[in-house]
């Protein structure tokens, strides 16, 4: 396949977890959206990665190679902003899961709406821009 086909396959993903983290908030499931919102973030940060041909590193959090290659991007696609979202969703997605185990204090009680309604803002802005580079991609 080429790069745009998977980058597209990868941008559906990320649209059906983005998808989940909007029912979950309506469910007040809050761990459940942020852990949604981080796969969207995930998903979205490597099909454009993908799309500008830059190889990834099979780990949840990319923002240091998409910092290394900030140059290959468009001027008004956000890589700097991004990169520091997909570390702070990064780093949630555990908490997300599983909650703090050695404190025994389970996902349900650590977040809140505050933090999963602006984790699902993240995830709808990296989403929405991954869109736009990628019908760029295609226009060319």
């Amino acid at each position: 396949m080429k790069n745009i086909e998977v980058s597209a396959s990868m941008l559906e993903q990320a649209y059906s977890r983005l998808k989940t983290a909007r029912m979950a908030l309506k469910d007040r499931n809050y761990a459940y959206t942020i852990r949604s919102s981080q796969e969207c973030v995930e998903l979205s940060l490597k099909a454009a990665l993908r799309l500008m041909a830059i190889e990834y590193p099979k780990k949840h959090d990319v923002s240091r190679i998409l910092l290394m290659n900030r140059e290959r991007f468009p001027e008004w696609f956000p890589t700097m902003e991004f990169a520091k979202m997909s570390r702070m969703l990064a780093e949630k997605r555990e908490p997300a899961m599983y909650g703090n185990e050695l404190r025994k204090i389970p996902a349900s009680v650590l977040f809140d709406e505050t933090e999963a309604r602006e984790a699902l803002r993240i995830a709808r802005r990296v989403h929405s821009f991954c869109l736009k580079l990628h019908k760029e991609a295609r226009r060319q």
